[in-house]
Parts: C-alpha cells; sequence; structure tokens
C-alpha cells in the first residue's frame, strides 16, 4: 500500500495577492484528498517591493532581491504557522511542504526561470521538510517549466468524462486539456494574459486590487483596434506547449481610454486568449473547468461562453476548491518529487521526456 503524505503547498501567484496556503493528503500518483486552505494577503508595501523584483535577471545576485527574498520567505513562515495554530496542528503533523516561491523572471528560450523563496531558510523557521525549485530541471531539460499543474488536474479529474478542460486564470492563464488516462492525452500551456493586466488597469485607476466580479468590465466597450493587435501578438502562432513571463503583454495596456473600455478591452483579450488555445488543444471539449482568480469574473465566465460554445463552470461545482488548487498542486508536486515521479511530460511543458525536479531540504 503507498504511503499517504500529509502535505502543505504554498502559492504565491503572478497577481501578487498574497500567499495561499493548503493541506492535503496523497499518495503522490492518483489519491489526493483537499483538507484545508486559507489565504494570508500581502500587504501593499511589500507588493510594491516585490513587483520591484519582477524581470531582475540577476535574481539574489541583486542585494535588493536577495532581501526580499529572505522577507517573502520569513512571510511564508508565518502563514504556515497561523495556519497551523488555526488547524490545531504540530510540525510533525506535516510531512513536507511544497513552496513555490515567487516567479520573477521565466526565459526558457535561454533556459532560465527565477523563483524566489530559500527553501533551507523555509525549512528551518518551520521545523517541516520543505521542496522548492520545481521549474529548473525542465527549464534544463528544455521544456517550458510551465505550466506544472496539469499532472495534479489529471489526479483530480480521473473520474470524469473525458475530453475535459481546466483553465487556470491566475495572472496569466493557463489551459490542461485531458483526453484520455495517458501521459500522451495531456496537453497544456499557457494562454496568454490572465487577470494580471486587468488588474494593473484597474488598480492604477482606482486603487482597488482587481475588477469585482467584471463589473466594470461589463459596462465597458471593447477596443477593436487594441484586441486585434493583441490577437497577432507570436505567442498565438507557436503550437504549445508554450509559457510566459506575467509582463509578456505589458505593451497591449490601453492608453486613452476609459477605466470601464480599458477593463473591458483587457478582460476580452483574456477571453479571446483561452479560446484559442482551446481550439488548438485538440478536439472540442463539451465543459470548461475554471479555477483562478478569474473565475470569479462573471464577465469573463460569460464572454468565455459566448466565444466558445462550451459551458464554462467553476471547479468548485466537481468540489474542488478553485482559490486554493494551485497550493495544493504543489503540495502535490512536492509529494511526486520525493517519490521521484515526474513533475512535467513532453505534452505539459515539451519537455524531451517526463522529469521530475524539486530540490529537497531537510528541517
Amino acid at each position: 500500500m503507498p504511503k499517504t503524505y500529509r502535505a502543505l503547498g504554498l502559492m504565491s501567484g503572478t497577481s501578487i495577492d498574497g500567499i495561499d496556503v493548503a493541506l492535503i493528503e496523497t499518495d503522490g500518483e492518483a489519491l489526493a484528498q483537499s483538507i484545508a486552505c486559507a489565504t494570508f494577503p500581502y500587504d501593499d508595501d511589500f507588493r510594491v517591493q516585490m513587483q520591484a523584483c519582477f524581470r531582475n535577471r540577476l535574481g539574489t545576485q541583486d542585494p535588493e532581491v536577495a532581501k526580499t527574498e529572505k522577507d517573502l520567505t520569513i512571510q511564508h513562515a508565518q502563514a504556515v504557522q497561523a495556519f497551523m495554530i488555526k488547524q490545531e496542528l504540530e510540525p510533525k503533523d506535516i510531512d513536507l511542504i511544497g513552496f513555490h516561491g515567487q516567479t520573477i523572471w521565466h526565459n526558457p528560450a535561454e533556459k532560465q526561470t527565477i523563483q524566489l523563496g530559500d527553501g533551507a531558510l523555509l525549512a528551518e523557521e518551520t521545523g517541516i521538510d520543505v521542496v522548492n525549485d520545481f521549474r529548473t530541471a525542465d527549464v534544463k531539460a528544455g521544456g517550458q517549466g510551465a505550466p506544472l499543474l496539469p499532472l495534479y488536474h489529471r489526479a483530480l479529474a480521473s473520474k470524469l468524462p473525458k475530453p475535459v478542460a481546466v483553465v487556470n486564470i491566475g495572472g496569466v492563464a493557463n489551459l490542461t486539456w485531458i483526453g484520455g488516462e495517458s501521459y500522451d492525452d495531456l496537453m497544456a500551456f499557457d494562454t496568454g494574459p490572465g487577470n494580471a493586466l486587468i488588474n494593473d488597469w484597474v488598480l492604477q485607476h482606482t486603487g482597488e486590487a482587481f475588477d469585482k466580479d467584471g463589473a466594470l468590465a461589463a459596462v465597458g466597450k471593447v477596443n477593436e483596434n487594441l484586441l486585434m493587435d493583441f490577437l497577432v501578438h507570436t505567442h498565438f502562432l507557436k503550437k504549445g506547449p508554450k509559457s510566459l513571463d506575467r509582463d509578456e503583454f505589458l505593451r497591449f495596456m490601453p492608453t486613452g481610454l476609459s477605466l470601464e473600455d480599458g477593463a473591458a478591452t483587457l478582460t476580452m483579450m483574456t477571453v479571446q486568449a483561452i479560446a484559442h488555445g482551446l481550439r488548438e488543444a485538440g478536439k472540442p471539449v463539451p465543459t470548461v473547468y475554471l479555477c483562478g482568480g478569474g473565475a470569479h469574473n462573471l464577465t469573463i465566465c460569460k464572454w468565455l461562453e459566448q466565444a466558445t460554445g462550451a459551458q464554462v463552470k467553476s471547479v468548485r461545482e466537481l468540489g474542488w476548491n478553485g482559490d486554493a488548487l494551485e497550493a495544493e498542486g504543489f503540495a502535490y508536486l512536492a509529494v511526486r518529487s520525493v517519490l521521484g515521479l515526474p513533475l512535467s511530460v513532453p505534452g505539459t511543458t515539451g519537455v524531451p521526456a517526463p522529469i521530475t525536479g524539486g530540490i529537497l531540504h531537510r528541517h
């Protein structure tokens, strides 16, 4: 009987909202049971500090980035400790932490990916073994290093009729298309911008962190010229697997548009990029399940149904926790890492063969 691990997953996404903590029980294969989750928001000052590190190719060789990495890691440790107090857990109750860290630079074409997060420090602070640095092995082997959640989606979706698609709308949006049970029936890639540009636009114009329910976009008018310009970006000419840096589409931030029209235009970019990805993935799916922050955006959901003809539902309808899914996924991948199992396969990242990854830090 395979061992069942109790693992914590920690995720800090490209939207820089905060730290998601999720506890699961898993054998690293088909069994994955969600136990509990919580989110610990970043304060505005740290969000600005973190954003200043984006696109810094020096990584922790830059003293400011090194300081931010330490601050980020301590905040993760505090989030773990607060979560465990609330759940009445002690370090001995947890086998492993999967620590994604914060991506600041991602350029697989040059075999580079940088996630801030000190795994050794987190293990020391929490008293729990930590796996981090999930993407480097894949990128060094010629893969895209992203997305890494498809194998977790596959485990959760094992009993669903196929084909089925899961779209995670974080800062960047990514798609998992599952056609069957084998690794060969799995395709995944980043479709384009998710929430990042919409959030940046709304924050810049209102001071709010995001477009709640897509209400601003719903009453705005899409700028068709900017949308057409966006849809001929080279990303849409490439076949998957393919991945994106958070800021790849920054040049499409509108100028001279109203708050509502800018929100509508950026939202339609996200929708059309996902629709394009679904057409590219393979056999059409009757249902698209959304997770991540974008699953709460009612305008994205409505426009995506119109653009694809598929039913668009939240993964909540499957009993999955859409907001905790990424954190849960890195708990799952941490267990797979210590078992030496693949974290990525050719259809998900373009890596030449199934490959494991991650680095284990003992507490």
